[in-house]
């Protein structure tokens, strides 16, 4: 938690504080940050009225840190006799760090406080004893404001998927959140507060060619973040592009002992094992284990028995013990952190949104690659064709969907090449929760803006917020059960710099992941860089879904979403009952089973929390 620099801040303080917090002063002695972190997860450094905090992994040394907090204040001194409010430099020091990591600084009484441009890491906020308290978490301070659930935003969350501007709402009423790539700023009273853009994403008009040996160094450089403290790491070596780059980088520095560890499928049509054997026989000096694939959990596995006190609900519950299940094996190893190749898909790789606006700039280019396309994903011409004639801006669309959330799935085509697949709300939501979600969507419809100015673009910014949105849950968990998790690919530095390659020179259909291909040249063995193939766990979810078809229908027997009038629990047991049904097909349960499980786990010891029927107000 972040405090203002306030005279109410000690008292608030002390109200917040649990006997195992730590704190840090500000500059002017007053509390400043309260919570819970190891010794080289912070780094802290002051300079006069100032003070710099660097909460994560961020390279940087409290000596340099000095050094920019003393620039800070000597900017904010120049820009405070011009009467200009922001500070300088802040901007500048979080776009020079490698790493994943909260930025907090207090300058002359005013407080501000960053996550990442990712999502990976964010900021909430609400008032505290009359103080506009930061946090990283929003149960913290729904906990420490006794705030109820807000009915709305749940139901939207019921939404598949659930579309942006609503992704970033907090599930608790008097909570509000900081949107990636933004920063809070709170002023000397302690009570005026307003968010800040300090990252834009960048253009993307850099040929790959250009850009490689910058990707392959944002990239070594962020494995070497999580290297540097020594001992040893481990990492997923899948046998894909994305974990096999990163187990070479991590090798080649020679700064920890690396495990990789390998969970095949079960599937006998997944080629993951070969792969990752293929990459094992070249990494020298690493040891390279193998888990019976019979002994991987399956997805739905321990639903009932979810107890990670998390702050929203989320889809990753599905797979919490196949994310979970090694990481005791390899803490007994050693391992001190494990390393994954989640986000490569994302960054590595760009939505086919992109060609709706190369088809008007680059026709020639954007038609060919379009037929490959289409070839490939096997797209119907009619709706391709509607799909890039549609123009409309982002707003128009959202409000568009609202005509029938209940409608069909689109067609993989419109997705595809749109803003993005529609939100849709399954047969078993209840009319109730149907009319609170298109509520909110209506509500939200004036601040709608696109993460970026054209639908490619927004499409992939949105897949790295809605993915981090899942991952920072899994890194709860992670991290409760032992063993943190951490994810080079989604670091701001690399996001940006693939970001900044031209959208077809990263997706096309003639070749798969080029921006990776091209970058580890030289560092991954041409022979393992050949593979076109991605396994998917299609067939793990399909037994998962039959063998724990009880454990389902438990859920819903007595179902929290139920008692607050969301969800018909007839509808879903008998759904359940049938797993073999092609309703099952593809992820159409997820949202639901994910809030479910959530509110559950809010009913653990300390955590109690009004669970009220939704209930009508003047204005709908």
């Amino acid at each position: 938690m972040v405090i203002p620099d306030h005279e109410a801040g000690p008292a608030v303080a002390a109200a917040l504080r649990t006997p195992a917090a730590r704190t840090v002063a500000h500059p002017s002695g007053r509390p400043w940050l309260v919570g819970h972190w190891s010794d080289e997860e912070l780094t802290v450094a002051a300079a006069g009225t100032t003070g710099l905090a660097v909460l994560g992994r961020c390279p940087i040394g409290a000596e340099r840190l000095a050094v920019e907090a003393a620039r800070l204040r000597e900017a904010a001194r120049l820009r405070e006799a011009a009467r200009l409010r922001e500070p300088a430099g802040l901007d500048r020091l979080a776009a020079a760090q490698p790493g994943s990591f909260h930025l907090a600084a207090s300058i002359d009484g005013r407080t501000l406080v960053q996550g990442t441009a990712s999502g990976l890491r964010l900021v909430f906020h609400a008032r505290v004893g009359g103080l506009v308290v930061a946090c990283d978490r929003a149960d913290v301070l729904a906990a420490a404001t006794g705030a109820g659930l807000d009915p709305r935003t749940l139901a939207a969350r019921l939404l598949w998927p659930v579309p942006h501007p609503l992704l970033h709402r907090p599930l608790w009423q008097g909570v509000g959140a900081v949107p990636p790539g933004h920063r809070l700023v709170v002023e000397r009273d302690g009570t005026t507060a307003r968010h800040r853009r300090w990252w834009t994403p960048p253009e993307p008009v850099r040929p790959l060619a250009g850009a490689a040996d910058d990707i392959r160094q944002a990239l070594d450089a962020a494995v070497g973040v999580r290297t540097r403290g020594g001992g040893t790491v481990s990492l997923d070596l899948s046998g894909g592009l994305d974990s096999t780059s990163l187990c070479f980088l991590a090798a080649a520095r020679q700064e920890a002992r690396v495990v990789a560890a390998t969970w095949p499928g079960r599937d006998p049509a997944d080629d993951d094992l070969v792969w990752a054997r293929r990459a094992a026989a070249h990494l020298e000096g690493a040891e390279h284990v193998v888990w019976p694939a019979e002994e991987s959990p399956l997805v739905y596995e321990d639903l009932l028995s979810v107890d990670d006190p998390l702050d929203e609900p989320t889809i990753g519950v599905m797979d919490r013990a196949r994310v979970l299940a090694h990481l005791p094996r390899l803490a007994a190893r050693g391992s001190r952190l494990h390393l994954t190749g989640i986000g490569g898909d994302h960054v590595a790789w760009c939505s086919e949104a992109s060609y709706h606006r190369l088809l008007r700039t680059r026709p020639l280019l954007a038609i060919e690659r379009l037929r490959g396309f289409r070839a490939l994903f096997h797209w119907p011409y009619g709706p391709m064709v509607r799909a890039l004639a549609d123009r409309r801006p982002y707003r128009d669309w959202l409000a568009g969907c609202l005509a029938d959330l209940r409608a069909p799935a689109a067609p993989a085509v419109t997705d595809a090449l749109g803003w993005g697949a529609p939100p849709r709300l399954a047969p078993w939501i209840t009319p109730d929760a149907a009319r609170l979600a298109a509520g909110l969507i209506a509500e939200s419809l004036p601040d709608a803006e696109p993460l970026a100015p054209d639908r490619g673009r927004h499409a992939d910014l949105h897949a790295i917020h809605d993915s981090c949105r899942i991952i920072r849950q899994w890194d709860h968990m992670s991290a409760r059960a032992g063993l943190p998790l951490s994810h080079p690919f989604l670091d701001d530095r690399v996001i940006e710099v693939c970001l900044s390659v031209r959208p077809e020179d990263r997706v096309t259909p003639w070749r798969y992941k080029p921006l990776l291909t091209t970058a580890m040249r030289g560092v991954v063995p041409q022979e393992c860089l050949r593979r076109t193939s991605k396994a998917e766990a299609s067939l793990d979810a399909a037994d998962g879904l039959r063998r724990h078809a009880a454990d389902l229908r438990e859920l819903w027997s007595d179902s929290r979403l139920a008692a607050l009038g969301l969800v018909d629990p007839a509808l879903l047991k008998d759904l359940c009952a049938h797993p073999d049904a092609p309703e099952l097909r593809g992820a159409v349960l997820y949202s639901t089973i994910g809030c479910e499980v959530w509110l559950r786990t809010l009913e653990s010891p300390g955590r109690p929390v009004p669970l009220e029927p939704p209930r009508e107000t003047e204005d709908g």
